[in-house]
């Protein structure tokens, strides 16, 4: 960590995910008071989670990212293994079997699987450029990708599983797909989301419908949809005041510090907050773009794209079902949610952002 190569962030990047972070964990506070009471677990978990989100992602910034390549492959049989002993031995919450008891802490390993496979994706896929056709490619790949989505499916979880399936496709599309590529790769996606929907659990089948029409069930799985679309409208402008969101103070909507944290932001902060939220997000994708433009190697490049899509496909949920156009999929919102298996994995993908960014071939405009 010698100063040279510290000069070498992007700066921009980096303050702009903090930003996030802090916006997050004010959000955090406020709805950790309700009334005279003050509960400030979940505050100083999250403040645990963030410090070792940081010192992960110093780590990975200062470590070359190329060294990945020579052991993606174990990497990838570690992920398989470690989902496979989740399904058996983990601990149930929220009807997903997807945690990993420790002490007080719960981590959910798929949050960590999500960046491991990218950076297995990107290996596979700059490693086989020349030796396979694209339809070769594709097959191979989507074989290797079937694996850990099956096994995300059995614990269940929809959501996750559905962001590997997006981030594989993404990475697939910017390696070169001709046409007849690109309509195998729709047919694998109609079957993907088929087969994801038979291991659906029944609360998971109606939140998909009730999302055509929440009031279909007001009470019960099309309940958080329309009070989230009730506080985001009754921010207003400026918002209620930290504290002082109706919705998100008096518990009309739970799940409020993790699904549901843009709601509280806009109700609270209002119109102006959830469009500082949105810059801040655009900034991080501009900066992750720039750096996958400017990438040394194809390996740097497919690993950006796979991040980008991740955090993308990520937002877009989280926000969409805070206002009503996407269906509730237990999705949080990149460094905004309460959770820290989601905020550590995804400053440690930043930190790797940032190794492929210091490797860079020119300077960023």
């Amino acid at each position: 960590m010698n100063t040279k190569n510290f000069l070498k962030f992007d700066w921009i990047l980096f303050l702009t995910v903090f930003l996030l972070i802090s916006l997050g964990m004010v959000a955090l506070y406020s709805v950790s008071s309700v009334g005279e009471k003050l509960n400030l677990e979940n505050f100083r978990k999250q403040f645990i989670s963030i410090s070792i989100g940081t010192a992960l992602m110093l780590f990975f910034s200062f470590h070359d990212y190329r060294t990945f390549n020579s052991y993606s492959t174990k990497l990838y049989f570690g992920v398989v293994a470690i989902l496979t002993a989740v399904i058996f031995f983990g601990t149930t919450i929220r009807g997903t079997s997807g945690w990993i008891g420790l002490g007080k802490y719960n981590f959910q390993p798929v949050e960590i699987v999500k960046i491991i496979l990218v950076v297995f994706l990107a290996s596979f896929l700059s490693k086989k450029r020349t030796e396979l056709s694209i339809f070769l490619k594709v097959i191979s790949s989507a074989v290797l990708i079937f694996i850990p989505f099956f096994l995300i499916l059995k614990q269940p979880d929809f959501g996750s599983a559905s962001i590997i399936i997006i981030t594989w496709i993404a990475m697939l599309f910017v390696s070169g797909l001709n046409k007849k590529t690109m309509a195998l790769l729709l047919i694998v996606g109609i079957a993907g989301f088929s087969l994801s929907f038979l291991f659906m659990k029944d609360y998971q089948k109606q939140r998909i419908v009730n999302f055509v029409n929440p009031y279909n069930d007001p009470q019960g799985s099309g309940y958080n949809v329309l009070q989230s679309i009730v506080a985001v409208g009754s921010g207003g402008i400026w918002g209620k005041g930290l504290g002082h969101g109706s919705q998100s103070q008096l518990n009309f909507l739970p799940e409020k510090h993790t699904d549901f944290i843009f709601e509280v932001i806009t109700e609270e902060m209002g119109f102006i907050g959830a469009m500082v939220v949105v810059a801040l997000f655009a900034v991080i994708l501009y900066r992750i773009k720039k750096t996958a433009q400017l990438a040394r190697d194809n390996f740097g490049y497919l690993i950006s794209i796979g991040v980008m899509a991740i955090l993308s496909y990520q937002i877009f949920i989280n926000i969409g079902m805070n206002i009503g156009i996407s269906p509730v999929a237990g999705v949080p919102l990149p460094f905004l949610s309460y959770g820290g298996s989601s905020l550590i994995s995804m400053m440690a993908s930043i930190g790797i952002i940032q190794s492929i960014y210091s490797k860079k071939i020119k300077t960023i405009d």
